[in-house]
This record gives structure tokens, C-alpha cells and sequence, in this order.
């Protein structure tokens, strides 16, 4: 049942949809009774709540400082013993749907595996994902994989597959004995940066030391950060993603499922 804690813990505080559940509720009980405060209070709470999280700065600030958790990877030509790229950018009911490979926003991963397959020619190359759904998939993110692995340049039988994953410290676990990495081996773990604090932390749990390659930023990383948002759904997307790691990383700590609340170099 823990696989799922993080992600119910986080569906129960996520900002947009309380608030916007709290200006609903408050607009109905004014509705059907306008002489209780009540009603007024919760639409106010509600819709205030709502640009403030949209428009401020919070979800970037949030954002931006798991991201600036560990640094960009910069090569100093140590040998690279394998490449693990975690899953997540894909998207399988799409997939299966169109009939051709489809990704979301952090489809940088598979950028980085490309690119690092290229660099790194004797490496072993691994993905590691399944799914935590509660509803199976139609087709796993490992199939997702293979079709998009020859448009992007990678030889599919170079690939080995963790597919039996359903979050981030399985992702570490099965990953590890499934590789069996030997001791002074050098692995790079790809993940978006706003990720990669909690793999971290999973990893290290696992007894799998990785050096840190964050990809798909969504901050610049300057003083930006206090920048307002050009709308609130956008300021929203913000706040609920960081708010779903920074509930991961307690849930995580807590279950014993990561190294530290807050993995750093």
C-alpha cells in the first residue's frame, strides 16, 4: 500500500483543487443560503487562494529549489559504467490511442539518454519505470520506449528494461538487482531536476550509489523566481507538481524509503 501513500497525500492537499473546491462550495452555500457568511467566506478563501497560488511567486520559488538541489552534471572524462533514465515522460494511453510514441513535458530524459548513448558508447543503458496507476495502462512505458528508442537514434537491444516499477524507490530497488552494479562503478541517473532530489535519496537508500545527470528544468535558476506568472493555470501547474515532491520527499523520509528528508550532494 505505500506505493500509492505519496500520491494520496498529495491528492488530498493539492492547492488547485482545494481551492477550487472551496470557491465551489462556498458559491453553493451562498446560493441556497445567501444569509450565511459562510458562503461569502469560502468563495473569497477560494478565489483569493486561487491567484495568490496562480500569480505569486510560490510554485517557482518551490519549484526552483528542488531543482538547484543538485547540479547540472558536467563531464571530467571518468569512465561511465551505465545510464539509468527513469520513466514518467510517457504517455501510454495516448500511445496506444494515436498508434506513435507520445510524451509530456519532461520528454528531455529521452533527449539525454540519446545523446548520452552517443557519448558514452561502452556504457550500459537502462530504463526503469512501470506504473503506479491503479488502472493498468493499455501498453507499458516500456513498450512506449521501445517504439520512440530507433527514431531517437538508440539501438532497442542495447536497452535494458526495469518494468516492474511502480515509484521512485522501487525504480532504485528492482534497478539495483537487475544491473547488480559492482563497487567504484560510476552510474548516471537521468531525471527532471525537481525530481532528482527524491531519486537521489532512493537510490542511496538502496544501497545504489548514482551521480546526479537533472534534466528538464522549469526555472531558470536566477532571480526570475520572483516573476508573476502570465496565468493562473499556469502558476497552478507550478505549485501543485513541486507540492507533489516536497509531499514525496517527507512521505518518503518517513516510510524509510529515502536517505534524508532533503537528499543533497
Amino acid at each position: 500500500m505505500f506505493f500509492t501513500l505519496s500520491k494520496l497525500v498529495w491528492m488530498a492537499v493539492v492547492p488547485s483543487t482545494l481551492l477550487t473546491l472551496t470557491a465551489l462550495i462556498g458559491l453553493t452555500v451562498h446560493l441556497t443560503a445567501p444569509r450565511w457568511r459562510v458562503g461569502r467566506v469560502l468563495m473569497a478563501v477560494g478565489i483569493v487562494g486561487l491567484l495568490l497560488a496562480g500569480l505569486g511567486p510560490f510554485g517557482r520559488m518551490m519549484t526552483q529549489a528542488l531543482e538547484d538541489r543538485f547540479p547540472a552534471f558536467v563531464d571530467d572524462e571518468q569512465p561511465i559504467a551505465g545510464i539509468i533514465v527513469l520513466g514518467g515522460a510517457e504517455l501510454p494511453d495516448i500511445t496506444a490511442a494515436r498508434g506513435q510514441p507520445a510524451f509530456q513535458e519532461s520528454a528531455e530524459r529521452l533527449f539525454a539518454l540519446a545523446d548520452l548513448s552517443r557519448r558514452y558508447p561502452d556504457a550500459r543503458l537502462v530504463f526503469s519505470g512501470g506504473s503506479g496507476r491503479l488502472d493498468p495502462p493499455p501498453i507499458a512505458e516500456a513498450d512506449v520506449i521501445r517504439q520512440v528508442l530507433p527514431q531517437i537514434g538508440v539501438d532497442p537491444g542495447r536497452v535494458t528494461f526495469e518494468g516492474r516499477s511502480r515509484n521512485t524507490a522501487e525504480n532504485a530497488r528492482l534497478t539495483r538487482e537487475l544491473v547488480t552494479p559492482v563497487a567504484g562503478e560510476r552510474w548516471l541517473l537521468v531525471t527532471s531536476a525537481m525530481h532528482m532530489p527524491r531519486a537521489m535519496g532512493c537510490f542511496r537508500a538502496a544501497g545504489f550509489p548514482v551521480t546526479a545527470y537533472p534534466v528538464d528544468y522549469r526555472t531558470t535558476g536566477q532571480g526570475a523566481v520572483w516573476r508573476l506568472f502570465g496565468s493562473v493555470a499556469e502558476g497552478l501547474q507550478f505549485v501543485d507538481s513541486a507540492l507533489r515532491e516536497w509531499v514525496g520527499l517527507v512521505v518518503y523520509y518517513v516510510t524509510g524509503r529515502t536517505s534524508a528528508l532533503f537528499p543533497a550532494p
